[in-house]
């Protein structure tokens, strides 16, 4: 990806590359080689056991400094410090295993672990191992954690492994880590000086003390918004039914039901910049709330619904300067049943999304959406885990707000 000019986004900013120790870390150096030649100031890390697969003499060689390899050498008595503060990115490639359940757990045992807990700048991880390690649910729970934090990962490939071995889990191809590492720089923190109101989850309508009328939403898309967000700059609220934790710096309030929400969100509505009306809100609830348990032997209860109040359209008649984002999950007729609700409540983006896809639906982690602009444009995604489609939904808010840095035209 190049700016205007032809120039990379790579240009001008200090990257620490962090190689640990796998078998593709030779791939490293040809990485190293490709950001120096983009105009990147690069500072390699590797670790004692990366220099098993790679000497440190070459990363020297091709970096804008010495490579690095322990937090004792070169006199410097911080050096861990130095890097992370003067960091615009810092790159795994490749991440092992065992650095990502280091990175998850805090754990600063050496000169690479200790300069990712010494930073702020955005971190881009690049697994790479063996199938059964990257498919273990350990490793993945670590990976879950790391996106909460804000990491960015660039998934590995399918294709020949060590031992020669065939599966998933082969390091991304270094153009890719590449492109990962230019979109992340011209991201940024575009979204810095705005306030961001997310709603998440599917909300509860109480019958009696027990029981209750809801929905199948997880939250995990409204939650992968207000972290996506608060990495870009936001100061992001997340209003939410679900206790799937957050980054620090998200403020959360939680909430059950529809009305519950609607108060909350009405509360921050007018200093918001952005609301990304993601929650799953219940169209009705019971009329009458039974103040004890329906016991099962009075036979089954009758129960009259009334509709509970419509949050999006409230706000759609009463935006001003806010960008408003709403949802449609819907089982048929996609895009036009969006396309209705978007004119109809005054929403400037509808995220439409099947939720009768196993893949794409409630309680997964990937979605695919159909992005409807009331300004003219439509984007439809592919299959993508929910947190790159939160960056992509920001994307479009970034354009409507002019931020969006050229994004479009590259």
């Amino acid at each position: 990806m190049l700016e205007a000019g032809g120039i990379s986004p790579l240009a001008g900013r200090r990257i620490v590359l962090g190689v640990s120790a796998g078998i593709a870390a030779y791939k490293a150096v040809e990485i190293c080689r490709r950001m120096v030649d983009a105009g990147a100031f690069v500072s390699p890390v590797l670790t004692e056991d990366a220099l098993r697969f790679v000497g440190a003499v070459t990363f020297s060689a091709l970096a804008s400094e010495p490579a690095r390899t322990s937090l004792h050498e070169g006199g410097e008595t911080i050096p861990h410090t130095r890097l992370g503060q003067r960091a615009d990115l810092i790159v795994i490639a490749p991440a092992t295993a065992n650095i990502l359940a280091k990175q998850a757990a805090g754990i600063a045992d050496d000169l690479l672990t200790a300069t990712l807990l010494a930073t702020r700048a955005p971190v881009l991880v690049a697994p790479a191992m063996h199938t059964e390690m990257w498919e273990h649910p350990s490793v993945q729970e670590n990976l879950a954690t790391l996106r909460r934090r804000g990491v960015f990962v660039c998934e590995p490939e399918s294709g020949r492994l060590a031992g020669g071995d065939e599966g998933e889990g082969r390091l991304a191809d270094p153009s890719r880590i590449i492109a990962a590492a230019e979109e992340i720089l011209s991201r940024g923190r575009d979204l810095s000086g705005l306030r961001i109101v997310v709603t998440a989850g599917g909300t509860r309508e109480a019958i009696d003390p027990v029981r209750f009328i809801g929905n199948r939403s997880s939250g995990k898309m409204g939650h992968a918004i207000a972290q996506v967000a608060s990495t870009r700059g936001a100061a992001v609220t997340l209003i939410t039914t679900s206790s799937i934790p957050v980054g620090a710096g998200i403020e959360v309030v939680s909430v059950t039901t529809a009305e519950e929400m609607r108060l909350a969100v009405d509360e921050r509505f007018s200093d918001a910049s952005v609301v990304v009306m993601a929650a799953a809100v219940a169209d009705f609830r019971p009329k009458v709330v039974a103040s004890e348990k329906i016991k099962k032997h009075s036979g089954a209860p009758e129960i009259i619904l009334e509709p509970t109040p419509d949050i999006l359209s409230g706000l759609g008649q009463r935006k001003t300067h806010q960008i408003l984002v709403g949802f449609a999950a819907e089982t048929e007729n996609l895009e036009e049943y969006a396309r209705a609700k978007m004119e109809a409540k005054r929403v400037d983006i509808m995220v439409a999304n099947d939720v009768s896809d196993p893949e794409a639906g409630f309680e997964v982690p990937t979605n695919r959406a159909i992005l409807l602009d009331s300004m003219g444009s439509h984007t439809r995604t592919p299959l993508m885990s929910k947190m790159s489609l939160a960056e992509v939904i920001l994307d479009r808010v970034a354009v409507r707000l002019g931020r969006a840095n050229n994004r479009e035209s590259q």
